[in-house]
């Protein structure tokens, strides 16, 4: 059972919501709109598309039509937020990672700390200055992650990633992996890992997971919210040097949008204080082995962690 569901109703007690959680959960309004349009962009994967629909079934119930429009990489809707974006589901450091990156250059130090608090404090300068404001960090994480197939994990007797060292292996991910710490700079310099190419099949995608199953690729990359990889003969590979940094759920809003609209703060901060990471493994679950709507699911979490 979802910790959502057990959640004290001093807690939540209503607060999610100033209206029923009535109505289509698509990707457009339902009902009067009392504070017109919020855009809403990010990463186009489950996980995302999940937070995606929580966060416009919330602001839908509280009198904002909501719009999503979901992109494939983070450079992308970048480009639009703030602007014609207005809020993002977010990962504390991966959004300030980039943010630096792109201010500083791909030599940038980055923040190391495993405290998301810590982390927005030393992005604080380079969010003012695009002008985006990170809500409250969710209990809730989600690492980037690997993966081999189980037959090359006990063919090679590989469990965590350290052991891939002095390995040459091809690695299907994300487009935008070649030039990030946490996926294929991090998996050789800190590693040790040999990459000899990466195919751009997509942040754990079905591409990805079916390259690695056909020892087209032997490392892919996914979440560690994956809850598809067992169901695939598919073995995540322990990060034991903590090479992935603090990537806890957070609200990303544009600055100008949130003093037009304050309230916003408050509704998607009690959503984040009501997400776990258990519940992202399991509504993930729902997504992609069950086959649910990102929608549906999010509707019925909302509901659950009234």
């Amino acid at each position: 059972m979802r910790k959502g569901r057990l959640l004290a109703a001093a807690m939540i007690a209503g607060a999610l919501f100033l209206a029923g959680c009535g109505g289509s959960s698509g990707d457009s309004g339902a009902g009067k709109s009392q504070h017109g349009t919020v855009n809403i962009s990010g990463q186009n994967f489950a996980e995302a598309q999940i937070m995606a629909q929580i966060y416009a079934t919330v602001l839908r119930a509280n009198g904002y039509t909501p719009s999503i429009k979901l992109v494939d990489t983070r450079d992308v809707y970048m480009q639009q937020f703030p602007g014609s974006v207005d809020v993002v589901p977010e990962y504390v450091s991966g959004i300030v990672d980039f943010l630096i990156t792109q201010d500083k250059g791909p030599n940038a130090k980055l923040p190391t700390s495993a405290d998301p608090n810590t982390v927005i404090s030393q992005g604080k300068s380079y969010l003012d200055k695009q002008g985006i404001t990170l809500l409250d960090p969710s209990e809730a994480t989600d690492h980037n992650a690997f993966f081999v197939t189980d037959k090359y994990s006990k063919d090679h007797n590989v469990t965590k990633l350290s052991d891939l060292k002095g390995k040459s292996v091809v690695l299907a991910a994300a487009s935008d992996c070649k030039d990030r710490y946490d996926c294929a700079v991090g998996l050789e310099q800190t590693y040790g890992i040999t990459i000899t190419k990466i195919l751009p099949l997509g942040f754990a995608s079905q591409q990805t997971y079916d390259s690695v199953k056909s020892n087209e690729s032997q490392l892919g990359e996914t979440s560690t919210t994956d809850a598809t990889l067992s169901h695939n003969n598919l073995f995540l590979l322990d990060d034991d040097k903590d090479a992935q940094p603090s990537q806890n759920l957070v609200p990303a809003v544009s600055t100008d949008f949130l003093n037009a609209n304050p309230e916003v703060a408050t509704i998607l901060n009690k959503v984040m204080a009501a997400m776990t990471t258990r519940d992202l493994t399991e509504l993930n679950f729902d997504v992609t082995v069950n086959r649910q709507s990102p929608a549906v699911v999010a509707q019925n979490w909302v509901q659950s962690a009234r």
